[in-house]
């Protein structure tokens, strides 16, 4: 069957109630709930892409996701804006403009120059678009459908040729050829395909991906996989999405959040919401009929969060995904789950959850770069909109900066130990051997900084810091027990509480949001949710040292929020009580 009457017939099908006849999920119907949903919420997209559609500032990423909420309305027969003649002249305006920015050698600047990778991203919505266009074969789209063509066959033998950054880009990279191949085939797409599949799908026993990281999980990897998998014919990469979907039922949070303490990229200190993970756990839901992923999925959907609109493309050009869902099952919502490969540990008693975690990269390359975690927060717990994001320890110990765990051990049946020892050195006189009459000693690092000293052959002696935090399950919440210990050196604890709720019991040292809790016990209260930390350390101010590794450069290691403080001074042993009430 050619493309354009599949696709055709597809679209029809589903416009009338129905799933294309012969499809796996044809029997079961069509989910109409999630149908209006996205229809309605791409009907919403659209003004505002006819508001902004000329703006000049927009990446070229942008502008072709502009043009596919555009033609997701423009095709789809039960949209208000089906057929609308107001749409075409924004899409030729958004589709020239893409082939004016696309360099004679098929790539697109997008942050990087000449970049296939980043070229890539847009390359897959311009495919489907196209294959949506072509499907729908209105003559009003013709010019769009011819230059959108030129764009696509330009950009194909870039991304068999180049190369590209990072790990997941190799499946981004690989999606947009198989679309590009699917649409316009040529063996050097399959052949670059297969070299990079071939290299081994990057994921660890626990189901998460080596960047650890949810946005890109969700954004990039999971997706990419699916589509390769549909296109290509390679089931074989299914089950990388559904052990990364099953781990993500432990990482989620009740307000649907997904936690991203461990990873290695740009999230590691942000927010990220579930809702990208939309169509991914729908897909497997139905594949595997898995009512704990059709429960997420209709969880998403009914909290309605994020660019729901999107997902109307990816459901126009595959109906099945609009299948109704297999019955719900519980998610889990009662648990104590450990991921090793990232020493991390998800607890949740139902509206209460924490977030234990000793693997930052640090211990094994102590360098701040991106691609690395090197979050210093050990601790999270929050109980409904309570939210304490971080728990942080920062001794101050030559500048070395925030305590870091080398690992996450369990303790016992309901504690866990966090620990780390770090050594400081005092150089002494190198050796006759290695000393030179002219002083020009070789530019070499002892840790914290460089200087030419020749530091790897100089006898050292060493001061040591030993800490240790068990955290241990009591109640509705938790104690963490603060062991420091070798050398004397004052030390602040920092609980950084989400911005929104209010606190009492602290004294507030400035008007930048941070407070310290001298005695007694305080408390973070949002609505009827409580939070109580205690008790009190005394009074002693002790600033928060990031290390010099980030006041060399200016860097700041402050989180965002409303940040108690608890101070001491080692050696010492201190118990910090939190309680959900």
């Amino acid at each position: 069957m050619q493309r354009r009457t599949f696709l055709a017939g597809s679209l029809g099908a589903l416009s009338a109630g129905a799933l294309p006849a012969g499809s796996a999920a044809a029997s079961g119907g069509t989910d109409e709930t999630f149908l209006t949903l996205l229809t309605t919420r791409n009907e919403a997209q659209i003004p505002l892409v006819l508001d902004s559609y000329r703006n000049t500032a927009d990446s070229v990423r942008t502008n072709a996701r502009k043009a596919r909420r555009l033609v997701s309305g423009y095709v789809w027969e039960r949209s208000a804006r089906h057929h609308d003649g107001a749409l075409i002249e924004p899409l030729e305006f958004l589709v020239e403009r893409l082939a004016t920015l696309q360099h004679d050698d098929g790539t697109y600047d997008i942050g990087n120059l000449h970049s296939p990778p980043d070229s890539a991203f847009a390359v897959q919505d311009l495919c489907l678009i196209w294959a949506l266009l072509d499907a729908d074969d209105q003559a009003a789209t013709e010019p769009s459908r011819v230059a959108l063509g030129r764009i696509i066959r330009k950009a194909g033998p870039a991304l068999a040729a180049g190369g590209v950054h990072t790990p997941n880009h190799r499946w981004e990279v690989s999606a947009a050829l198989a679309r590009v191949n699917h649409l316009f085939p040529d063996r050097r797409y399959v052949a670059r395909i297969d070299d990079w599949l071939d290299e081994g799908i990057d994921a660890t026993p626990d189901g998460i991906y080596s960047e650890r990281s949810a946005t890109y999980a969700s954004e990039v990897t999971n997706p990419s996989l699916l589509t390769i998998a549909w296109l290509r014919h390679k089931p074989e990469l299914i089950p990388f999405v559904r052990r990364n979907l099953a781990a993500t039922l432990f990482l989620l949070e009740p307000n649907g959040e997904v936690d991203t303490i461990a990873s290695r990229r740009q999230d590691q200190t942000r927010v990220r919401d579930s809702w990208w993970y939309l169509t991914q756990f729908r897909e497997l839901a139905l594949h595997d009929q898995d009512g704990r992923f059709a429960t997420v999925a209709k969880e998403i959907e009914r909290s309605g969060a994020g660019e729901l609109g999107d997902f109307l493309a990816e459901v126009l050009e595959r109906p099945d995904l609009a299948a109704r869902l297999p019955a719900a099952a519980p998610a889990p919502a009662d648990f104590v789950h450990e991921f090793p490969a990232q020493q991390l540990a998800r607890i949740r008693r139902g509206s209460r959850t924490a977030t234990l975690f000793g693997g930052t990269d640090f211990h094994d390359i102590p360098v701040i770069a991106s691609g690395l975690s090197t979050n210093p927060t050990f601790f999270k717990f929050r109980t409904g909109a309570a939210i304490l994001d971080s728990v942080r320890l920062s001794p101050q110990f030559f500048s070395t900066g925030h305590f870091r765990s080398d690992g996450l051990h369990r303790s016992g049946d309901r504690s866990f130990r966090l620990a780390d020892e770090v050594k400081v050195p005092y150089h002494l006189p190198l050796t006759k051997r290695y000393r030179r009459s002219d002083g020009a000693y070789a530019l070499t690092g002892e840790g914290r900084f460089y200087a030419s000293m020749d530091f790897p052959h100089r006898p050292k002696q060493y001061r040591t810091l030993r800490t240790a935090v068990t955290v241990t399950e009591a109640g509705a919440g938790f104690d963490l027990t603060f062991d420091l210990s070798g050398s004397e050196v004052p030390f602040a604890i920092e609980l950084c509480f989400r911005p929104g709720g209010t606190l009492t019991g602290v004294e507030q040292l400035d008007a930048a949001g941070n407070y310290q809790l001298v005695d007694g016990t305080g408390a973070y209260t949002v609505g009827a949710d409580r939070i109580e930390f205690g008790p009190g350390n005394g009074s002693a101010r002790v600033t928060m040292d990031p290390g010099e590794r980030y006041t060399q450069l200016n860097g700041s290691l402050t989180p965002d929020g409303l940040r108690v403080y608890l101070t001491g001074r080692s050696p010492a042993r201190y118990t910090l009580h939190l309680r959900a009430s």
